[in-house]
C-alpha cells in the first residue's frame, strides 16, 4: 500500500500542483473563454489542453441556443451567490453529448464571468442521453428537465428559474404530454434512458 505525502503543518501550498492534479475537471475562463484547464477537464471533453485553451465554453454546449441560455440562467444567480452548480447536457469536442456536473465560482459578483473557476465531474456512467429526446425539447424544457432529473420539486423549479409554479408545472404537463407518460418519473426515466 502506497503511503500519501502530507504537507507539513504551515508548509506553502503548491496550488498549481493542486490545480494540475485535481480529480475533476478545472477550467479557468475569462468573459467564457477557457484560459487554462487540467488533463482531466480535457479527457471530459475528449481533447487535449492546446485544443481547449482560448476556446469559447460555446464548443461544449449542444448548441448556441444553450449556451445563450444558461449564460443569461446563472449570471443572476452568480451576482448573487458567487457560485452556482448544477447537472446540465454538455458537448465532447467528437460531438458526443453527456452529463456533466458544473460547479463554478465568479471572482467578481459585479461582473461574474469576468474570471470564473469552474469544476466538471462527468456524469455519463451514470447517465445516458438519448439525442432524439432532447433535440426535441425548447430550451425552457430543457431547463425543466435538468432540474427534474436534479429531483428538484416545483418551487425550487420556479425558484430557480425565476418563474411561477404554474408554470412549471404547464412545462411538465407539455413534457408528459409530448413523450406519452402519465407520471414526472416516468419521464425522468425516458429522458435518461436509464
Amino acid at each position: 500500500m502506497k503511503k500519501r505525502k502530507t504537507a507539513a503543518p504551515g508548509a506553502a501550498i503548491d496550488y498549481r500542483a493542486a490545480f494540475v492534479n485535481a480529480p475533476v475537471g478545472l477550467a479557468i475562463s475569462r468573459h467564457r473563454v477557457i484560459v487554462d484547464c487540467n488533463a482531466i477537464f480535457a479527457e471530459t471533453f475528449r481533447g487535449e489542453r492546446k485544443d481547449l485553451i482560448g476556446e469559447s465554453f460555446r464548443a461544449l454546449y449542444a448548441s448556441q441556443q444553450d449556451f445563450e441560455a444558461t449564460g443569461r440562467r446563472i449570471a443572476p444567480l452568480m451576482q448573487k451567490n458567487s457560485w452556482y452548480a448544477d447537472d446540465r447536457v454538455m458537448k465532447r469536442l467528437d460531438g458526443q453529448l453527456f452529463w456533466v456536473h458544473v460547479s463554478g465560482f465568479a471572482f467578481d459578483r459585479k461582473d461574474p464571468y469576468a474570471e470564473n473557476v469552474w469544476s466538471f465531474t462527468d456524469l455519463s456512467n451514470e447517465r445516458r442521453v438519448v439525442s432524439p429526446i432532447r433535440g426535441s425539447l425548447t430550451p425552457r424544457e430543457r431547463d425543466i428537465s435538468t432540474l427534474l432529473i436534479g429531483g428538484l420539486t416545483t418551487k425550487q423549479m420556479a425558484r430557480q428559474l425565476s418563474i411561477s409554479p404554474r408554470t412549471v408545472d404547464i412545462y411538465r404537463a407539455n413534457l408528459l404530454r409530448k413523450h406519452s407518460v402519465s407520471s414526472t418519473p416516468e419521464l425522468v426515466k425516458k429522458l435518461l434512458a436509464a
